[in-house]
């Protein structure tokens, strides 16, 4: 043995602590005095190969020691936790450390792997098979229920038509009614006329009679009666009935259809969801904020390195005192717009204007979105919400005491609409079902505001969060479908919350949020706050409004060009 090794270096036999065993088995990494041999040979259950200690590791490929080439290491230091050699005890460099023989280091990590191999198979494996199992049955699940709500769909579909008909029936009385009525005054009028033919007849003859008499008297006694004839009786005025049919507003008619719940589905929590603000880039967490649940992206996609402009629409807005606000998508091929005038406009993708609708009031929008029934919302400065379904104008909703600024439709075909009061100190979120008022979304739960001013814009992520561009406090609000508060994102580390204008905002598939600010760039932040990248140096110039079509393709509204132009952010 190295003098150099303290007692506590020794080597000892592993079954009985002999100190110094001449011998050790090369495969099971034991040392052996001689005593011990022919216990650990009589384990048949395994093989073994008894060598001279001294032989020690001839089956064993050692380390080279990095400090001492090209010695090899047959010790472990437990306290630098590396391999080292006879030199480097010698060194003086691991005094006081504690060391042990490189193949106890292999033997004990050989159990561990031994012991993970164990619960992988047993445990672990089994888990995750029956998990496995348990997907054909859930996709099965999805089906059946997506049949239940078929059928209820179905089933309320025919009890509508089951009204509409009863309603047409109802109609078909009234008109069955009026007949009756107008039938009645004819046959009055009738026996009216019969009654004086037959009066006349009568007199027809008696004159008939009198021309052939010569009795004196009785001629002399004739009276004529023909000017009791010579009007007919009295008419009667009759002003018939007609049928103006309404035009059927597709809008109310889905909603009175029924509505749909969203699809939430709810994860574990994340230690990511706890990061801290650096960790989240800008990330604001507030006490008693709300975790929300993460939502399933329809696919996995990865951001790309180089966003690119696929399509460039230059819109009939531009230039001062006509810019472009906002643009909301009617399909992956049509695009609403509005701007500084009265005036919304539909295009395609190749520019052309499919469609121009005016302001019942005259005034600018101040929004615009598209319903999940493909109408268009718009919010005037009236304090009117109003629909346009084909030609016709609706008001759906207005407000007293409040202002409309901006509108977003739900999954669930609700509207949110951030309003404003007349003195412009308090703003809110308010969903609506229809005309009806459902939630006011205002305060924390310390009774603070929540948003503090509506200059920018606002959208539904895919896990049903509220998400407002509060360009007032230079700040994404991010509060959940309940309206409790989850987060703040102020921008990432690197960018003055001064310099942070936050304007047009719009969320993906994959729950990642986008939105705009007025420095020539675009913030993607994923569902929980954590900045991902920017969008810029890629041809914007001052975006605003921002929408995402079926394909995640960005549509971005600039406000001074009045171009619309199409950008690919994922590879």
């Amino acid at each position: 043995m190295d003098p150099q090794y303290s007692a506590q270096d020794i080597v000892r036999c592993d079954l009985c602590e002999t100190p110094v065993p001449p011998m050790c088995c090369d495969i099971c990494h034991i040392n052996l005095c001689i005593a011990c041999v022919g216990v650990h040979l009589s384990d048949r259950s395994k093989e073994h190969k008894v060598v001279p200690f001294e032989e020690r590791g001839s089956t064993i490929n050692y380390p080279k020691c990095q400090k001492h080439p090209p010695k090899i290491c047959e010790l472990h230091c437990k306290h630098c936790n590396i391999p080292i050699c006879a030199s480097c005890v010698s060194s003086g460099d691991h005094e006081h450390h504690k060391k042990v023989d490189i193949l106890t280091i292999l033997t004990s990590k050989k159990e561990l792997i031994k012991k993970d191999l164990q619960e992988l198979k047993k445990l672990i494996r089994p888990k995750f098979q029956q998990a496995a199992s348990e997907i054909p049955a859930q996709k099965t699940g999805v089906k059946q229920h997506s049949l239940k709500l078929t059928a209820a769909l179905n089933k309320q579909g025919e009890a509508l038509h089951k009204e509409i008909n009863s309603l047409i029936q109802r109609k078909q009385s009234e008109i069955e009614e009026m007949d009756e009525q107008h039938l009645a005054a004819i046959t009055t009028q009738e026996d009216v006329i019969n009654k004086t033919l037959h009066e006349i007849k009568q007199v027809i003859l008696d004159l008939q009679n009198l021309l052939d008499s010569d009795d004196v008297c009785l001629v002399s006694e004739y009276t004529s009666r023909n000017g009791e004839f010579r009007s007919l009786p009295a008419q009667f005025q009759v002003t018939l009935p007609t049928f103006s049919p309404q035009e059927i507003n597709r809008e109310q008619l889905y909603q009175q259809l029924g509505s749909l719940s969203p699809l939430l589905i709810t994860y574990p929590p994340t230690d990511e969801a706890t990061r801290t603000t650096e960790e989240h880039g800008g990330l604001k967490k507030t006490p008693g904020a709300v975790s929300s649940p993460p939502a399933r992206p329809l696919s996995d996609k990865t951001l790309s390195d180089k966003p690119h402009i696929l399509t460039d629409i230059q819109t009939e807005f531009g230039g001062f005192g006509n810019q472009l606000y906002n643009v909301s998508c009617l399909s992956d091929e049509e695009i609403w717009t509005c701007g500084g005038n009265k005036i919304m406009k539909l295009y395609n993708l190749k520019g052309e204007l499919l469609k121009s609708v005016t302001t019942k009031s005259g005034n600018m929008p101040s929004d615009i979105a598209v319903t999940r029934s493909g109408g268009l919302v718009y919010a005037d400065w009236d304090r009117s919400i109003n629909l346009v379904s084909g030609t016709q104008k609706q008001t759906l909703i207005i407000l007293l005491g409040w202002r409309p600024l901006r509108l977003c439709s739900t999954s669930s075909g609700d509207l949110l609409v951030i309003m404003t009061s007349n003195d412009g100190k308090q703003t809110k979120v308010v969903r609506y079902s229809g005309s009806t008022e459902k939630q006011t979304i205002q305060q924390d739960d310390q009774g603070k505001p929540l948003f503090y001013s509506s200059g920018g814009y606002l959208s539904e992520n895919r896990n049903s969060d509220i998400c407002v561009a509060d360009l007032g406090a230079r700040a994404v609000v991010v509060v959940s479908a309940a309206g409790k508060l989850r987060f703040r994102y102020t921008g990432p580390p690197s960018t003055p919350r001064e310099s942070f204008r936050p304007y047009g905002i719009t969320t993906d598939s994959q729950a990642n949020i986008l939105t705009s600010d007025n420095y020539h760039r675009i913030h993607i932040i994923d569902q929980d706050g954590l900045f991902l990248r920017f969008l810029h140096n890629c041809g914007l110039q001052n975006p605003q409004g921002l929408c995402v079509d079926s394909q995640d393709d960005l549509f971005v509204a600039e406000y001074i060009t009045g171009k619309v132009k199409k950008l690919q952010y994922y590879k």
